[in-house]
């Protein structure tokens, strides 16, 4: 085995320790926040939540691609990044059912939950920093660390308008943005797939 088939193993090798990391701690806090979402009855804890089974997908889909070719790194990418859309439109639905037929959301929750998957996703960002280079997959699987980051923050922030405000409206806005945010997200890492997928046809030539 060459030096650069070592060094390529070693790459997927550790690709592969991190993906494992990064999809046991955004499972493990999906199911925190959709149950502690759905009691608290918080849009904005929700669609995060859906963010975090979204990412944990989406780990689970980079994890497979470790160390295959190019194509299947593309499609995984794709795949990840319609999975992230249709995440983001049904947040949409939930915020606009709650919009029409109310909640209320409790400040408390929201912020302590949001603060913890906070620093879940703190860690999980400063674990995939160093592979954001690796592959489309892995591009994806950073970008969707980062919104995970700016979605966290949200809720915290809608958690403590809320408290201040005593209306449920900042919990329905965050809800709202957490889904836009993991919409461009989905199409950014379809955009990304494509460029990725014209270069290599254009290697081909």
């Amino acid at each position: 085995m060459s030096d650069c088939d070592c060094s390529v193993e070693v790459e997927s090798r550790e690709q592969r320790r991190v993906l494992i990391v990064l999809l046991a701690i955004n499972a493990a806090m999906f199911v925190a926040e959709v149950v502690t979402g759905v009691l608290a009855e918080s849009t904005g804890l929700i669609a995060d939540s859906l963010d975090m089974l979204a990412d944990a997908t989406v780990y689970g889909i980079a994890l497979y691609a470790v160390g295959g070719a190019a194509s299947v790194k593309i499609r995984a990418a794709t795949i990840s990044g319609y999975f992230q859309i249709a995440l983001a439109l049904i947040v949409v639905f939930d915020v606009t059912r709650r919009a029409i037929f109310g909640s209320d959301p409790e400040p408390g929750y929201m912020v302590l939950v949001g603060f913890a998957a906070l620093i879940a996703n703190v860690i999980c960002l400063r674990l995939i920093a160093k592979h954001r280079d690796g592959g489309v997959h892995m591009r994806a699987s950073y970008i969707f660390s980062r919104n995970d980051v700016i979605a966290n923050a949200g809720v915290i922030l809608g958690g403590v308008l809320v408290y201040a405000t005593g209306v449920r409206w900042p919990d329905l806005v965050i809800g709202a943005i957490i889904a836009l945010v993991v919409f461009r997200g989905g199409l950014a890492i379809i955009a990304d797939a494509r460029r990725e997928q014209a270069r290599a046809a254009n290697d081909r030539i």
